[in-house]
């Protein structure tokens, strides 16, 4: 069978081009499964941004229906050497604060030797006690050296750490053993059982500071006064002292500083035009999506639908309900409607509503008890809008679904249109191998008679 390359040599036609166009003219059945599909898949898209500015909404209303948005504190403290940190507890109010003294940790020290490396005499067992947390025995073997005790104690992982210091001494080496935690309480009890001569190295009676090593780093409570009140920390990291807040010491001495906790209402005036922010891009996002251009005559991808309208509907049903109460609608904490379906806020009758009546606004967004407030009620709607078989999660599902059975026409389609084509593909064989046999025997019965006429002298 001949090649399309040979198509239309027997008969002169163009077999070849005439093919290639009723290929073209076949594979155009195709356009309107493909367009269908990009169609879907702008649908999919556009679904996957009103997913994207719901989940931002859901976000802020969620926020805003949490009791705790209401009760963050925030705190300030003049000068250096003390941070601090608030928590809701906190109680409002300024509070003068002086520190008199940094907790630190014990030191103790053994008496020195020339060379950390070399093996000592004696076996037997050191044991730490580290405040009241259990004693730490340390093995030491015939033979250790310093740096081997070392190891030994660092191997256990206790509450102590052992480093050998260089004194510059005629005999320099001298192991020290340093509490893991800072305060009285972390004191070192240190005794030695056994033989050889490190007991004249080992020992020390954290109860009378006496024994055979010295200490080298007193261990210390950290001492401040809050309004005058005396107040030690086993550390320097201060809780307790005020309700809700943590303070962290770092310096001391110095004139007293000015610690201010007072109410975050930044943060609250934030979390209301959060929620207006994201109800705006919503509707942004919307109007997008439904959108029609008269003059270019170009819509919006989600025109008409359905599924967008039913969101639409959904949503703008909870911001214009009433929740009850002394505020009872958004226009009564300053947030207005407009006429493009956009949120407006009045930061003035925010500001009197944090700095005056924020028990109201805390009932009118997240409720009181079981009771939830008005963003309790949105979070509640978009949750059942974006929750899996939820009626976007449903759309996109259903659109999924629609492109794989247009991927399995378009498929069969093809299979179609490359068999219809490989039929006249063949047909046009054929057709070129008559034509060309036709000419053959045209020429050579022109020829018979050319031959026959010049017999009989014509």
């Amino acid at each position: 069978m001949a090649s399309i390359s040979s198509l239309g040599v027997g008969s002169g036609l163009d077999l070849t081009g005439l093919l290639d166009q009723l290929e073209s003219a076949e594979r155009m059945k195709l356009s309107p499964i493909s367009a269908q599909q990009t169609t879907n898949k702008s649908k999919i898209s556009a679904y996957g941004s009103l997913q994207g500015a719901l989940t931002k909404l859901q976000t802020a209303a969620a926020k805003l229906a949490e009791a705790k948005t209401y009760q963050g504190q925030t705190s300030s403290i003049t000068g250096s050497g003390v941070k601090v940190a608030a928590t809701s507890d906190a109680v409002a109010g300024s509070y003068q604060v002086q520190v008199t003294e940094l907790a630190q940790a014990q030191s103790l020290a053994v008496s020195g030797v020339l060379d950390k490396t070399a093996a000592m005499a004696g076996t037997g067992t050191l044991t730490i006690a580290v405040g009241s947390a259990a004693p730490l025995d340390v093995t030491i073997a015939e033979g250790s050296s310093l740096e081997g005790i070392r190891d030994a104690i660092n191997a256990k992982k206790g509450g102590v750490t052992a480093s050998i210091v260089n004194d510059g001494s005629a005999t320099p080496y001298r192991l020290v053993l340093s509490s893991n935690s800072t305060g009285t309480e972390s004191e070192m009890t240190v005794s030695y059982a056994g033989s050889g001569d490190h007991a004249t190295r080992f020992g020390y009676d954290s109860a009378s500071h006496t024994g055979v090593m010295s200490q080298t780093v007193q261990a210390k409570d950290a001492a401040l006064t809050v309004n005058g009140v005396s107040i030690t920390s086993q550390s320097n990291t201060v809780e307790g002292a005020l309700q809700g807040v943590t303070l962290t010491v770092s310096e001391k001495g110095g004139a007293g500083q000015t610690l201010t906790v007072a109410r975050d209402t930044a943060a609250i005036k934030s979390a209301v035009s959060g929620f207006a922010d994201a109800y705006n891009a919503l509707v942004s996002t919307v109007s997008s999506l439904n959108s029609y251009d008269a003059e270019s005559q170009t819509a919006g991808t989600l025109l008409g639908d359905s599924t967008l309208r039913s969101v639409q509907n959904r949503v703008r049903s909870v911001l214009t309900s009433a929740v009850g109460g002394d505020l009872n609608t958004l226009t009564d904490i300053g947030l207005t409607l407009q006429l493009d379906g956009t949120l407006k806020g009045d930061s003035e009758r925010l500001d009197e509503l944090v700095a005056g009546d924020l028990s109201a606004l805390s009932t009118f967004f997240a409720g009181s008890g079981a009771d939830g407030g008005f963003a309790g009620k949105m979070d509640s709607a978009l949750e059942d809008i974006l929750a899996d078989s939820g009626v976007l999660d449903n759309a996109i599902d259903g659109l999924k679904a629609r492109n794989e059975s247009l991927a399995e026409r378009y498929t069969r389609m093809e299979t179609t249109i490359d068999a219809t084509i490989e039929r006249y593909r063949t047909q046009f064989a054929s057709l070129d191998t008559l034509i060309a046999q036709m000419n053959s025997t045209s020429s050579y019965l022109t020829q018979q008679f050319d031959a026959l006429n010049a017999q009989l002298g014509k």
